[in-house]
């Protein structure tokens, strides 16, 4: 059987497609990819970063969106300790509530980042902790 390549994308609810589009692209320097119109109203987007590498799909589902509230459905991925600093300074200029840098179970993360729905979204690098240690410097 061949094998599963990754995430094609993967979808959010929220409440106001026009206010998370502009949370996720100011916040999360998303660009909407595609839009999906019902009756000429626009109900969802696919947002993609500048590299390609990611597409996040947002849908206006506002009742599933306040069920998520709270929640941490997905964690973005960072490829060093590095890069998640310079994401940390980023959503500090941008005013966003956030725990800061945290070790996690393999490397380390930013949680406490809330989409306009309340919806937790993780930052977490691919790099791996060193096995002795692993504390940010």
């Amino acid at each position: 059987m061949v094998a599963l390549g990754g995430f094609h994308h993967v979808k959010l609810p929220v409440s106001d497609v026009r206010k998370s589009i502009e949370w996720y692209g100011r916040v999360l320097r998303l660009d909407v990819a595609i839009e999906f119109a019902e009756a000429g109203v626009l109900r969802g987007v696919a947002l993609r970063d500048p590299a390609g590498s990611l597409m996040l799909a947002l849908r206006e589902e506002p009742e599933r969106a306040a069920q998520l509230a709270g929640f941490d459905p997905v964690a973005l991925a960072v490829p060093t300790l590095d890069a998640l600093r310079e994401w940390a300074a980023h959503l500090d200029a941008e005013g966003q509530a956030h725990s800061g840098i945290a070790e996690g179970s393999i490397g380390w993360l930013i949680a406490g980042l809330t989409d306009p729905d309340g919806i937790e979204i993780r930052l977490y690098t691919i790099e791996k902790k060193p096995s002795s240690s692993g504390a940010p410097a």
